[in-house]
């Protein structure tokens, strides 16, 4: 499972085995929920920064378009897309993003710096009082480092274009601390129309005390843009009208931006924990796609542009109450949280070579939510202890469309209980049984829609703006032989129906209820002061629940993967680190007749010492070289040379072997 908070002045390069657990005994309230700490992620060697959500168990990260845009994720039977339902949060600020251009709760991490991550809670589940919108498949909350030793330099060079460099520290300010991170990359990857990404990001953090007891200002800022290979038609590679790196479209691509500023504040006292933060996020993306090519003729063809400008705000409180009731220690915790989104535009364009030929629909969306809660936790025995919970949360949408019919309001609250029961720890082993209620939001534009905008006639069905989700969970956690930590969780979750807006077309689709349920193995073992062995296994069965002619299976829902690896420190100067990925086959239509291929990668890390505060580090990427597919989708498209529209199996290949050299040094 997880490993342990990274203490607040831990470097940022030693990898320390002996340091990654804590088995979380006594606080945890599921067998599905860690820490990750800043030692493992530095361990970890990751082709993009989103990679590092892999550290969560059973988590896949892919990409099926260029390196700009939000990553694909899976978990737990759900092809999650670009973020919706796995919630996820960057120093105190929401990254997911509802009523998006793209798709609801698209999740662009390409802003994260991971040398300055000072550890990734996770959860899986709708168990959890304090976790809402797009939390139902899970949850991570990332936070960066308050304080680091010294100065960081580090310079990364690699092929294809591939150079970033990062400079990164905490002077003392005031009483206090001011970390400082500032990162430039450039990267054209093994395509034959060079991605040439290029990336300006930084961080700025001032903060006095802990993360517990002490307050801190974080403002951060990210600008990027690229040229997109986006998935491509297998028969055109078959066919030799291109290669497998190739691109059917060499003007799609993106540019996008992202500016926040957070406030966090906690205060912990013999009686009590309170806690408060307020937050601002200004954002935009342009991002051109071709996945059809030439239903629509070539030229000019089936490009289109997504784009939206957004402000957000929000904020959070909660306090906690530590107490004894009728001789029973009792924690209660109650909290409120908000947040405002106004997207103004919000559009979808046909477009050429970048060039705007049609507006499909641009739109004014004006989103807000209000949620509260309240969770009680009592310790009846030594061996058992509850928690029950309960969460309200309340949306609006005004969306002004730029097709009249289509504008409108809308509104929707949903009320969602959880419970979890935790027995012992009887001889360093716990157990749990954990029962909830979820929900995901739908975008604001599907639930004042009337028309289709691509003619402006064809009727299309409202949907409502939250779903509800159920979860059921049974697990434990476990150290019964000293240094082996492993967590086991059997769970199932259902869903009443799993909307989705269709960015490509502007439409909302209200796809069928469905049920998953599945087993997750996760062991970490600490062989030595020098290795440590840690093994990801994950099952999951996923169908929809009722009966229609195309079939019950759920598209691109994964079956089986697994994350393994092996990681050694202090060999003298020596350090590394060797990890499998196994991506199972998934299905890609209703009827299971399609399925995806497998992948297996391995990549390599190994580290040396020049000298206490100066290393050398060698990444090697999908080490054995293997021929897979980062995604594999099937359905309709048209090259310009076919008379009609074909449907074929649609990749992004996975990159080849790749190799990276880092120097670092801390001043």
């Amino acid at each position: 499972m997880g490993a342990a908070m990274a203490d607040e002045t831990v470097e940022l390069s030693p990898v320390e085995v002996r340091a990654q657990s804590e088995n979380l005994e006594g606080i945890a309230a599921s067998g599905s929920e860690g820490v990750i700490s800043s030692q493992r992620l530095a361990a970890v060697p990751m082709l993009r920064p989103g990679e590092a959500l892999e550290m969560v168990p059973g988590l896949i990260v892919t990409q099926h378009a260029g390196d700009g845009k939000a990553n694909q994720y899976f978990l737990r039977g759900f092809d999650l897309d670009h973020g919706t339902d796995f919630a996820t949060w960057v120093g105190g600020v929401p990254v997911n993003m509802p009523s998006h251009a793209h798709g609801q709760g698209y999740t662009d991490l390409n802003f994260l710096i991971p040398e300055l991550v000072d550890r990734i809670r996770y959860r899986k589940g709708p168990y959890f009082a304090e976790e809402g919108d797009f939390s139902s498949a899970g949850s991570a909350h990332i936070d960066y480092f308050r304080r680091v030793e010294g100065t960081l330099g580090e310079l990364t060079l690699g092929e294809n274009g591939y150079a970033r460099s990062l400079l990164a520290g905490s002077p003392a300010v005031g009483s206090g601390h001011l970390l400082y991170g500032l990162e430039l990359f450039h990267n054209d990857g093994p395509w034959q129309v060079d991605e040439h990404y290029r990336k300006l990001n930084g961080v700025l953090r001032y903060s006095q005390g802990s993360r517990h007891d002490g307050w801190s200002v974080t403002g951060m800022a990210y600008r990027g843009r690229w040229v997109s290979t986006d998935q491509i038609a297998e028969r055109a590679v078959s066919s030799g009208a291109v290669d497998r790196f190739g691109s059917l479209d060499p003007t799609t691509g993106g540019k996008t931006f992202r500016y926040s500023l957070a406030g966090e504040w906690a205060w912990r006292g013999e009686q009590g924990q309170s806690r408060a933060s307020l937050w601002w996020l200004r954002s935009g993306l342009d991002l051109w796609s071709n996945f059809s090519y030439c239903v629509n003729g070539c030229p000019p063809g089936d490009q289109f542009k997504q784009a939206e400008r957004r402000q957000a705000t929000g904020f959070t409180a909660s306090q906690a109450l530590f107490d004894r009731w009728g001789g029973f220690d009792v924690e209660n915790s109650f909290g409120v949280q908000g947040r405002f989104d106004r997207i103004k535009p919000l559009g979808l364009y046909a477009t050429s070579r970048r060039q705007t030929v049609a507006t499909v629909r641009e739109d004014k969306v004006s989103q807000y939510s209000l949620a509260l809660w309240a969770q009680n936790e009592t310790r009846w025995t030594p061996w058992l202890r509850s928690t029950q919970g309960i969460r309200a949360d309340a949306y609006r949408f005004d969306v002004d469309a730029g097709l009249a019919v289509n504008g409108g309001k809308a509104s929707d609250q949903m009320l969602t209980p959880k419970l979890a029961l935790v027995f012992g720890p009887w001889r360093n082993t716990e157990f749990y049984a954990n029962y909830g209620h979820g929900f995901h939001s739908n975008d604001a534009r599907g639930s004042t829609i009337r028309v289709d905008p691509n003619d402006g006639t064809t009727p299309v069905e409202r949907v409502r703006p939250l779903v509800r989700t159920r979860g059921y969970e049974l697990g434990l956690r476990s150290e019964m032989v000293r240094g082996w930590q492993s967590t086991l969780a059997l769970w199932q979750l259902t869903a009443d129906s799993e909307l989705l807006f269709v960015g490509d077309a502007g439409t909302t689709e209200a796809a069928r209820p469905s049920r998953r349920y599945g087993v997750e193995w996760t062991n970490l073992y600490v062989a030595a002061d020098w290795l440590a062995i840690d093994a990801d296994l994950a099952w999951s069965h996923a169908r929809f629940r009722d009966v229609a002619p195309e079939g019950e299976h759920i598209p691109g829902a994964v079956a089986t993967t697994a994350n393994l690896g092996l990681t050694i420190d202090r060999l003298g100067p020596w350090f590394g680190a060797l990890r499998l990925r196994y991506f199972g086959p998934r299905p890609l239509i209703e009827d299971n007749s399609i399925r995806s291929t497998s992948s297996a990668l391995t990549n390599l890390r190994l580290g040396y010492k020049l000298a206490p505060r100066t290393q050398l580090t060698f990444d090697v990427y999908n080490l054995f070289d293997r021929r897979a597919n980062d995604i594999e989708y099937w359905y309709e498209s048209q090259l310009a040379n076919e008379a009609a529209p074909v449907f074929d199996r649609h990749v992004h290949p996975t990159e080849p072997r790749t190799f990276r050299l880092s120097f670092a040094h801390r001043f």
